[in-house]
């Protein structure tokens, strides 16, 4: 198929290098100039404007979105709007909110306008492996971009999960539960490596995924990791979450769900950020104030 790409970061260059790869006419639209060439190489075309590529797709155009979610979804759809006509459609393919894809859906829907948001889990080895996508929007919209989906994902990758908005929602509960399961193996590995024994820890990691019912992809790449940096001496432990970890607790919280566990590895995220917690040095002034028990002084 036909298909206008918009944003070429960590994913989207890889996707629209495995669209291309696919024998799928894909024109895409970046400002960098390394973008433009790495397209161009993958067997794409890259104008250099947004009309551009508007310009040279045939109507009903299909535009795939894959930009940081927030602000800049709604300013890449209000620069596209003058160029589109009723019939075209646009698929967000970032990590957007589900409630600001229904809400862009119902919008793009008073044009005539199609949308279908699409949660994409794969990473940086989506070009190799394929893309998980979850596919929210009206049946005539997701199969009209289907053959690229279709193309993006490994066999049984791709679901049509529902309306619009159903694509993000069940993409935003999927990195919810990556959250636990990242924070359940550092906690496990951190176990490991405090112990009394000079384990390898690449290598159990391995041992673990021969059989073992923790065995996971994530696992093979805490391999990968160990393997490069055995103490990870080289890495800050300084962990930045996209916002859907947030948004599934507060979701938990309107529907009274309890999940303590993804919680819980939320706010480990934000303690790793703190170079020293205040709350911390509360705790050990209190503790001093009430039992004498001893505190370290600044510079200890």
């Amino acid at each position: 198929m036909e298909l206008g790409f918009i944003g070429l970061g960590r994913m989207g260059l890889n996707m629209v290098t495995r669209l291309a790869r696919g024998g799928h006419r894909v024109t895409a639209f970046s400002p960098s100039l390394q973008h433009r060439q790495a397209v161009v190489e993958a067997g794409g075309t890259h104008p250099d404007s947004l009309g551009a590529v508007v310009a040279a797709l045939a109507p009903p155009r299909s535009i795939w979105l894959m930009v940081p979610a927030g602000e800049t979804v709604d300013q890449n759809i209000e620069a596209l709007l003058p160029m589109l006509a009723p019939g075209d459609l646009i698929v967000d393919g970032g990590n957007s909110y589900y409630r600001d894809s229904k809400r862009r859906a119902a919008w793009l829907a008073q044009k005539d306008l199609l949308f279908v948001d699409a949660g994409t889990s794969g990473g940086v080895w989506g070009l190799e492996r394929g893309y998980c996508l979850m596919v929210g929007g009206a049946p005539e919209a997701v199969a009209r971009v289907r053959p690229a989906l279709e193309t993006l994902a490994p066999p049984d990758g791709f679901l049509h999960v529902g309306p619009a908005g159903a694509g993000h929602y069940v993409k935003m509960v999927h990195n919810g539960i990556e959250y636990g399961m990242l924070q359940a193996y550092a906690e496990g590995f951190e176990i490991l490596h405090a112990g009394e024994y000079d384990l390898d820890l690449q290598r159990i990691a391995t041992l673990w995924n021969h059989g073992s019912v923790v065995r996971s992809w994530l696992l093979e790449l805490a391999e990968r990791a160990f393997a490069d940096d055995p103490g990870l001496e080289g890495i800050r432990g300084y962990v930045e979450d996209s916002g859907e970890g947030r948004w599934t607790v507060a979701e938990a919280i309107d529907l009274d769900v309890p999940v303590p566990v993804i919680t819980l590895s939320l706010l480990e995220r934000f303690r790793s950020r703190q170079d020293e917690s205040f709350s911390a040095r509360v705790i050990a002034a209190l503790r001093n104030q009430f039992g004498g028990h001893a505190v370290k002084r600044s510079g200890e």
